[in-house]
């Protein structure tokens, strides 16, 4: 077996807001560590600015031989509370599930999630529910997993709520 398929990816559980803190220090010692990250719209003294933040806050994966790996110092490394187990096994993570969030980053290396591809004024086909198969015009997101759609029905331009996924790029 070669020293890549030897390694598996796993699950780190780190101190709150400290999840950079563990990944930096356990790549210092040596670790291969991913930690995926999104931007976000917070409220900032009454403005809307974009943070960075982890995608699954508290959470960070790393790569570990369990043969040759010492996990000795990973539990020590300031920042980490722990590796996540389930009884005494440590929780391994598919090699698909990292490959498929490494290709939705962008070339800075945060995720691109389905509702970033939409801005306001984005040209939109539903593909499904009761507005299957009209077109219309991105507004907004409205919460959740819905978004705010403007069609035109009958003449006139209507807002229409729908499921994020009802939703695809019209060409």
């Amino acid at each position: 077996m070669s020293e890549r398929a030897a390694q598996q990816w796993y699950l780190v559980y780190a101190k709150p807001r400290q999840e950079t803190v563990a990944r930096m220090n356990l790549e210092r010692q040596g670790y291969t560590v991913y930690l995926p990250l999104v931007r976000q719209a917070r409220r900032h003294k009454g403005r809307v600015i974009t943070v960075v933040l982890p995608m699954f806050p508290r959470y960070l994966f790393i790569q570990l031989d369990r043969q040759t790996d010492n996990w000795g110092p990973i539990r020590s490394t300031f920042g980490v509370v722990s590796i996540v187990r389930f009884g005494q096994t440590a929780a391994a993570v598919p090699e698909d599930l990292i490959t498929l969030l490494r290709s939705r980053e962008d070339e800075s290396g945060i995720q691109i999630l389905p509702l970033e591809q939409y801005r306001r004024g984005t040209k939109v086909r539903i593909t499904e529910g009761g507005f299957a198969g009209y077109e219309g015009i991105f507004v907004a997101h409205s919460g959740g997993e819905r978004v705010t759609v403007l069609l035109q029905v009958l003449g006139r331009y209507t807002r229409a709520r729908v499921e994020l996924g009802a939703i695809e790029p019209a060409s």
